[in-house]
């Protein structure tokens, strides 16, 4: 947001301040002041000059010799313009006078370009008639101006004023950082309220008088409103006999003050106020409004729009249109359409001031590629009770610049009347939470200065309808604290009840799986949640794998960039890569981070964020390895029951003989193996790694760390070692799985020490060995009940067709 400090000077005339005490006292107040540029910085005695004589030079084709009456002396200058004449009236730049450098917008040089009394081709000059360039300006915003040449004042205007205020340069523009919460600052009305307050002057906002002739704007236009949520408030007014012309030169210079070029008087006025009030408008030509109705309602699912700017837009049904009885005419809120333009031509037109809902036009700006200043204003939210206040202003303006004939009435569709606010107003509760004594008395001031009125009777105070940041007593004192003056704040301690502070239930797993992995010498890695489409055939996931349904980026970086990840493997595996191409040669990295896995495609709500706990390694090391490190995380968090490995798991991206889905609970919380050759070789990992990926939701759900005290043994162990064959096939978890159920109750613990296989062992089979401890915690256990314990360990093996060793 930008405004000119002339323009607050409008509304607040006492304001005698500097760029950099306003600067300083509007930031301390809460309207951050980002920077400033005072427009005629470079420029010094510039005056306006009368031509009285012009004289050929006589050395010079090119040049001719101008007497110049600059009020108080005239003076002969030589100059090279040839767009100049006796008679006109021209900014002169005196002996020791300075110009904006350069004549293109933005070449100006750091203090100006000093001028000097000189001879050119032998002929003395005493000063130099200027081009809009040279001060400071362009012809954008002074469209009266030469395109090549010196610029030439109305006949009217004084010889010998300054010629900087005549052209409106004497001024400073402030550039604001507004918070999307203070909607009413995006107006120059609300800034000078705010610097009115600020530095205690009188506010003086614009008098709006009434204005319309003798008809009823009823019998030239209807307004129907379809979708009251999209659009609360619609205001109408027309205007007929139109004149366009030029704006006058005051409203020329706002608006050029603030970077807004100077079209007409009907687009300059519709400019005026949407800066003046932060209140967006549009005008219509009614010649071109069908049925002599309004309509606004919601688009058609793959409608076609063609905007003022003469692209042709796609709409869908979320996006909400201005209409006439036949067609539509404008996207709400952001820009009119190409056939209902003001051309120079028009008659009657239609004025529209409404409100529209401020999360919508965001939206609809996004999905139709057009952003304006309008929707601008729009999506943060206007107060539907500033619309009028505004059209009237509009129309006011069309009957002092005699722009056009008023219409008597307006047509006004406001659905629900927005009520002002009332906080209950507690001046104790606000001098505690502040630190501060200040009066009740002083704090009602304060409201008063910015609108906020007090109710003694109810002990409330009622906030404006364009205050929408006023609800609560926090937001009370956040009103006194900026008036009273943060600097003027008192520095005190906090005070309150110490609490002690822990970490949740889930980030407390999270931390023991970092301290785990990083005990077993894995260091923590970080990777991108966007990839690239073909992260898939690299892992050579099949085309009908519901991985492949991955959430797709609107506005992505790049095609590497353009989904959100639905397993965490690419990363892991790429920083792998990089590892071994770099002949790191033992390398062992985790990574905790989500994944992103769509409810349903296309989406139509957020999509599941699951952490995964991923741990990739090469060199020292091996399956085991890996399955040891799973094995010591879920110990260590309270994961008691045996985890089970099942090697059918069926992952194309693992090796098809070393590769296992961890199960507990009978459910699969994850997975660990060898990485597929094919898959090691398209990253470029030229040996064997291991990868192991666990579901931490599931995790999370069956962790605890609540541990119950187990004392010292009192009585000996009984210890009896077995030795078997068994076919291949036969994994050493099904073997403790009936080591479990069939020990007992005194079955203590058992151990896998030994796996042999080779010549002493037929073909097909192999030799296993397990230590298997038994205790009792009341007795010391008699032979009889350890063997009876073992027999029917061995008769349940038998079953399943091992052989004990003899």
């Amino acid at each position: 947001m930008n405004t000119s400090l002339s323009w607050i000077k409008a509304y607040v005339p006492d304001l005698n301040v500097t760029a950099q005490e306003y600067t300083d006292a509007m930031t301390l107040s809460g309207t951050k002041v980002e920077g400033y540029e005072v427009l005629d910085a470079d420029l010094h005695k510039i005056v306006v000059g009368q031509i009285d004589k012009i004289e050929k030079h006589p050395d010079a084709d090119k040049l001719i010799i101008c007497q110049v009456n600059v009020g108080s002396e005239t003076i002969q200058i030589v100059t090279g313009a040839n767009n100049v004449h006796e008679g006109d009236k021209v900014p002169v730049v005196l002996d020791g006078g300075r110009v904006a450098g350069g004549h293109e917008p933005g070449s100006r040089v750091e203090g100006g370009v000093k001028i000097k009394k000189g001879k050119l081709r032998g002929v003395e000059s005493f000063g130099m008639m200027c081009s809009i360039e040279e001060l400071g300006s362009n012809r954008e915003m002074y469209p009266e101006a030469p395109e090549e040449g010196i610029y030439i004042f109305p006949e009217e205007t004084e010889v010998g004023a300054n010629a900087v205020e005549v052209l409106g340069l004497n001024d400073v523009v402030f550039e604001y950082e507004v918070t999307s919460n203070r909607v009413d600052c995006f107006s120059v009305v609300g800034i000078a309220r705010e610097a009115a307050a600020t530095f205690g002057k009188e506010f003086h906002p614009p008098v709006v008088t009434p204005t319309g002739n003798d008809e009823d704007v009823n019998a030239y236009i209807k307004v129907r409103v379809e979708n009251e949520d999209l659009c609360p408030r619609y205001c109408a007014r027309v205007v007929k006999n139109i004149k366009i012309g030029p704006s006058p030169k005051w409203m020329q210079r706002r608006l050029a003050s603030v970077g807004i070029r100077p079209i007409n008087n009907l687009v300059d006025i519709t400019n005026y106020v949407m800066e003046e009030y932060g209140q967006p408008m549009h005008a219509y030509d009614m010649d071109t409004i069908a049925g002599k109705e309004i309509v606004v309602r919601n688009a058609e699912n793959g409608e076609k729009f063609t905007t003022l700017d003469g692209q042709e837009r796609e709409l869908d049904e979320t996006v909400l249109m201005i209409c006439d009885g036949e067609k539509s005419i404008g996207i709400a809120g952001i820009m009119g359409g190409e056939n209902s333009m003001i051309t120079d031509d028009v008659k009657t037109m239609l004025f529209e001031a409404a409100c529209f809902d401020g999360t919508n036009i965001r939206k609809s700006s996004k999905k139709v590629g057009l952003r304006t200043d309008a929707s601008g204003k729009f999506e943060k939210g206007l107060d539907p009770n500033n619309a009028q206040a505004a059209i009237d202003r509009a129309c006011q303006l069309i009957e002092e610049m005699g722009a056009g004939e008023v219409v008597g009435g307006m047509v006004d569709v406001y659905s629900k009347k927005k009520e002002p606010v009332r906080v209950p107003f507690d001046p104790d509760a606000i001098n505690e939470l502040l630190g501060t004594q200040i009066s009740k008395e002083d704090m009602i001031g304060y409201f008063e200065k910015i609108g906020i009125v007090y109710d003694e009777a109810s002990g409330e105070v009622v906030t404006p309808t364009f205050r929408h940041d006023l609800f609560r007593m926090a937001d009370l004192a956040e009103e006194v604290a900026r008036f009273y003056g943060y600097d003027n704040i008192p520095t005190t301690l906090p005070r309150g009840e110490a609490t002690t502070g822990k970490l949740s239930f889930k980030l407390r797993v999270e931390e023991v799986a970092r301290d785990i992995a990083e005990f077993c010498g894995f260091s923590q890695g970080m990777t991108y949640s966007f990839e690239s489409p073909k992260v898939f055939d690299k892992l050579l996931i099949p085309e009908d794998s519901s991985l492949r349904q991955a959430v797709e980026i609107m506005n992505p970086l790049g095609e590497d960039y353009s989904i959100m990840r639905t397993t965490p493997l690419n990363g892991m595996l790429t920083s792998l890569a990089t590892n071994y191409n770099r002949r790191n040669k033992n390398v062992r990295l985790y990574e905790l981070g989500n994944i992103y896995l769509p409810k349903a495609l296309p989406l139509t709500e957020l999509p599941k964020e699951r952490m995964q706990f991923t741990l990739g390694m090469y060199g020292d090391g091996d399956f085991f390895s890996m399955k040891g490190v799973v094995e010591e995380f879920f110990e260590k968090i309270g994961l008691h029951k045996k985890e089970v490995y099942d090697p059918n798991s069926g992952k194309p991206y693992l090796h098809p003989g070393r590769q296992a889905n961890i199960l507990y609970d009978g459910v699969v919380v994850g997975y660990l193996g060898e990485v597929h050759p094919d898959v090691a070789d398209t990253y470029g990992i030229g040996t064997r790694a291991y990868i192991a990926v666990i579901d931490m939701p599931e995790i999370v759900e069956r962790a605890t760390f609540d541990r119950k005290y187990t004392g010292i043994a009192r009585f000996p162990a009984v210890t009896r070692d077995i030795s078997m064959v068994m076919p291949k096939e036969i994994l050493v978890g099904q073997i403790e799985d009936v080591i479990e159920k069939k020990g007992g109750a005194y079955l203590e613990s058992y151990a896998l020490f030994d796996i042999y296989e080779g010549a002493q062992i037929k073909e097909g089979y192999k030799s296993v060995a397990y230590s298997i401890v038994f205790r009792a915690q009341d007795k010391t256990l008699e032979d009889a009940e350890v063997t009876e314990a073992m027999n029917r360990i061995l008769k349940a093996l038998e079953g399943m067709g091992i052989e004990l060793r003899k």
